[in-house]
């Protein structure tokens, strides 16, 4: 009777944090000319990174946290797993795309984990653009963005984490355009 009033479950605020995360991965300041393809491949590139700025500061914290970032990456997973349905998959084929998405995930965050630790925002770069089966100067604003973000994360407490604003402004990473 009043729902309103109640705090929400654990798995409302990770659903919320995941939230948040696919809002900044999806930032149209991160894409298009001058950026990223806007493409599922863009787009779950920019997804694995951000997903994965906030599992390393979750690793970094003390309980709580690391089952925060397990249910972190099965919302990630479950909402994976919707997409690939919407987009028509049937029955048979998804549990073969999840095990490509899962193998595809966890090889890119062994490939950006340290790069990011290097903090090395053109090597990050190089990599997406690999990735991407692209230049590197179109992943340079969101390297550069991953790197204040994770700046910004390092501050964070779990707390911070769940509630305030995690990632910096893709518009500030981008060049101003040459006139």
């Amino acid at each position: 009777m009043f729902g309103f009033r109640r705090k929400p479950s654990g798995r409302e605020t990770v659903e919320a944090l995941h939230a948040h995360i696919v809002a900044a991965s999806r930032d149209p300041a991160l894409f298009g000319r001058d950026g990223l393809p806007d493409t599922m491949e863009g787009r779950f590139e920019a997804l694995v990174l951000h997903v994965l700025l906030v599992l390393r500061r979750l690793r970094a914290l003390p309980a709580p946290a690391a089952e925060v970032a397990q249910d972190l990456v099965d919302s990630v997973f479950a909402h994976l797993e919707i997409a690939l349905r919407e987009m028509g998959i049937g029955d048979f084929g998804v549990p073969k795309r999840m095990k490509k998405l899962g193998q595809a995930f966890y090889d890119r965050v062994a490939k950006y984990d340290p790069l990011l630790d290097a903090r090395d925002p053109e090597a990050l770069a190089v990599e997406i653009g690999m990735r991407l089966e692209m230049d590197a100067a179109p992943a340079r604003p969101l390297a550069r963005v991953l790197l204040a973000s994770e700046a910004m994360l390092a501050r964070a407490d779990l707390q911070g984490i769940l509630s305030g604003p995690l990632f910096a402004a893709a518009a500030a990473a981008k060049p101003e355009p040459v006139r």
